[in-house]
């Protein structure tokens, strides 16, 4: 498989049927969901999916965390050009349902603030590990959109829906340690041993039976495709939220730096 048009995505082979998806650069600032980011996310599992030499991607991030949100210059121009928003909201789309169709076994090692596209793809992710001290923030009610991507489609599912109602209705910030606890992810563990064990999880998956284990995930993968639904009308309400005058404010806060003051909600 020729993963060479990625970009923002570095892509490496770790050793024989395991692969390596790196968001940002090392040493860098944390990886933003540019726009080619976003493409890239969406796309890059149908890949990893037809690929022969890959029984499982691991997922991580460079730098200071494991991903920021989107780019607000792109984000801007999703609330000013429908063309835009028509294109991005078909990427968030196939991000999700992409990595849930993989047949590949997908790990994710997260670390530092997880947040935006990235976050999709780490908690949709087979086997999730994250940081003790990472910070899991699903900001898009606090942007003043509602909470799209993957939130209504696996977060209920993972936590139960009361954990899910306070995390995304307050867009309060999840430690590793306590998205262990309330079964947000899968494990956590140090930082400093995070690329470790997740490389540990990939070689267990990589030498069993991987017809046992792609079947295995498409099964129970079915949990969350039965909540295609939900996610679908989040995802659209999500994206009617860009053509209002709540994300206006969400994005003019957060350029600069402030509380956001948002407007009183139309009369409907």
């Amino acid at each position: 498989m020729d993963y060479s048009q990625y970009e923002d995505l570095k892509i490496r082979r770790l050793e024989p049927g395991i692969l390596e998806i790196v968001m940002g650069e090392e040493g860098a600032k944390l990886s933003t969901a540019t726009e080619r980011l976003h493409a890239e996310l969406a796309s890059i599992w149908l890949d990893v999916d037809r690929d022969p030499e890959t029984r499982v991607a691991i997922l991580r991030g460079a730098g200071r965390g494991f991903s920021a949100g989107g780019d607000l210059n792109m984000v801007e121009q999703v609330t000013r050009d429908f063309n835009v928003r028509a294109r991005v909201w078909r990427e968030a789309r196939d991000l999700v349902y992409n990595l849930i169709n993989c047949s590949k076994m997908v790990v994710s090692a997260m670390h530092g603030p997880a947040v935006g596209a990235g976050l999709v793809a780490g908690l949709l992710s087979d086997i999730s590990i994250a940081a003790r001290n990472a910070r899991i923030i699903d900001g898009h009610t606090r942007l003043g959109v509602a909470a799209g991507d993957h939130a209504a489609i696996v977060w209920p599912l993972l936590c139960g829906m009361a954990k899910a109602k306070y995390y995304l209705l307050l867009c309060e910030q999840v430690s590793g340690e306590e998205a262990e606890r309330i079964g947000l992810i899968s494990m956590c563990c140090e930082e400093s041993e995070l690329q470790a064990k997740a490389l540990e999880v990939a070689r267990k998956l990589n030498a069993g039976a991987q017809t046992a284990l792609r079947w295995t995930k498409y099964s129970l993968n079915n949990w969350m495709r039965m909540a295609g639904p939900s996610f679908d009308t989040s995802l659209a309400l999500e994206f009617m939220g860009f053509t209002g005058p709540e994300v206006l404010e969400g994005i003019a806060s957060h350029r600069e730096k402030r509380k956001p003051s948002f407007p009183p909600p139309p009369d409907f």
